[in-house]
């Protein structure tokens, strides 16, 4: 008798956050990876270590936004082919996927190398904050591959009904990162360089954990003789081209953030703006977790043609994300005082600039998770390019208006007030479209 799969049960809500609940476990230990690293270069070494980290960010970001593109992008069209009966055919393009990006890795980590030295210097940075930078960027480096490995393993977990082992591996490897953050600056005393490497030996440990996995044919999706057929990649890269736009904005708009604070407020400001970000990642990957445990769900009911499940599915991903809004924004609102000073003493002139951010960031958060839910939904439905507007007009076309209009009328303000404004922009968009093609998909 062939086994029952989890796509074939009810939509509830047990159902659901039997899927997403771990995803949201697993990517809110993903950003503690960032977290800890500035909790402990901010208190162990200072707050010019911490700004740097933000100023290498757009570079990172950089690096591994083909990875995301082909990571979301290809789980939805292989997970449409599972739907389709097609499980043969879609684990050979899982295989021939993941070959991928390990020669983008590669390719990527020599050109970080290259252009970082002229990145850094052509910004106007001290001395201090540069050669920070640098030693942390050239680490982190290193660790390119694994890293973009955890990046699709997380996701093929996820999609293989091994959710909690993805948690699981989310959660050891940042216990792993916390435990070495600690040997290596505290004990050690290797200076950002150690946080770096920390953080890259925490993400190694999906890497690894996916590599003995997803060789065992029992799973669900298995690696096989892959099919070197390039459709599906440019399929993937279509399908994922809004994830891959979301990340290279991002990196574009964090340095704009910093040119905008540098210009200001100096480097105090871009110290200010990654305690913020830090809260707002945080936040943010409550949603991002929540969007990756229904996305495979929403592939299969899509592939399948079920539009009951997928209406079912929709309204009730509306609600929990509603509810989810209002409590991360009050939380966030009432313990701006505590979040900062994790970070930065109250008598540091970093935490004054860092509070009042926050108390005007948090607005954002009534309106990031409908945005992040409505572009990762068309990205599940096969449809990067709405996907793909969506997040780009949110991550760049909104935030480049809202950065470069408000400043000149609110100054310091105006750039904190840049974000909440750019997401309700950008929810107006996502409603738009959400009806716009409700009939179309019938969700």
């Amino acid at each position: 008798m062939e086994k029952t799969t989890a796509y074939e049960q009810p939509v509830t809500l047990k159902h659901i956050f039997k899927f997403a609940l771990p995803t949201i476990a697993m990517t809110i230990f993903i950003s503690f990876y960032t977290m800890v690293d500035g909790l402990f270069v901010s208190n162990l070494i200072g707050t010019d270590a911490l700004s740097a980290i933000n100023l290498t960010a757009p570079v990172i970001q950089l690096v591994t936004a083909i990875s995301t593109m082909l990571a979301t992008g290809g789980s939805a069209v292989i997970m449409k082919k599972m739907g389709e009966q097609k499980a043969d055919e879609a684990r050979s393009d899982f295989t021939f996927l993941i070959l991928v990006n390990v020669i983008v890795g590669f390719v990527m980590c020599i050109l970080g190398y290259t252009a970082m030295g002229s990145i850094f210097s052509s910004m106007g940075l001290s001395q201090a904050v540069s050669d920070y930078c640098v030693a942390y960027l050239s680490r982190y480096l290193l660790f390119t591959i694994p890293i973009l490995l955890m990046n699709n393993f997380t996701l093929y977990m996820i999609a293989s009904e091994k959710a909690t082992l993805s948690f699981i591996c989310s959660l050891a490897g940042g216990v792993l990162n916390i435990v070495l953050d600690y040997i290596f600056l505290a004990v050690f005393h290797m200076g950002i360089g150690g946080a770096a490497i920390a953080t890259g030996m925490g993400y190694s440990v999906t890497a690894v954990v996916g590599l003995v996995v997803f060789s065992q044919k029992k799973s669900l999706l298995h690696f096989q003789r892959p099919s070197f057929r390039f459709q599906v990649l440019i399929n993937a890269a279509t399908n994922g081209c809004s994830e891959m736009a979301t990340a290279l904005v991002t990196g574009i708009i964090t340095m704009m953030f910093n040119w905008t604070m540098l210009s200001y407020v100096g480097e105090h400001g871009v110290a200010a703006v990654t305690i913020i970000m830090y809260v707002l990642m945080f936040a943010s990957s409550l949603y991002t977790g929540y969007t990756y445990g229904v996305a495979p769900m929403i592939s299969y009911y899509f592939g399948e043609q079920n539009q009951e499940k997928l209406h079912k599915l929709a309204t009730l991903s509306l609600k929990i994300i509603a509810a989810i809004s209002l409590i991360t924004a009050a939380a966030s609102f009432f313990l701006t005082k505590p979040l900062v000073s994790v970070f930065a003493r109250w008598d540091n002139p970093v935490y004054d600039l860092a509070v009042t951010g926050n108390r005007i960031c948090t607005i954002a958060l009534l309106f990031i998770g409908f945005n992040i839910f409505a572009s990762g939904m068309f990205t599940a439905l096969s449809n990067g390019v709405i996907s793909a507007l969506l997040a780009f007009s949110r991550s760049f076309v909104f935030m480049l208006i809202t950065m470069i209009v408000l400043p000149i009328f609110l100054g310091v303000n105006g750039i904190w007030l840049a974000t909440p404004v750019a997401e309700l922009m950008a929810l107006a968009l996502s409603g738009f479209m959400f009806f716009k093609y409700r009939k179309r998909y019938r969700y």
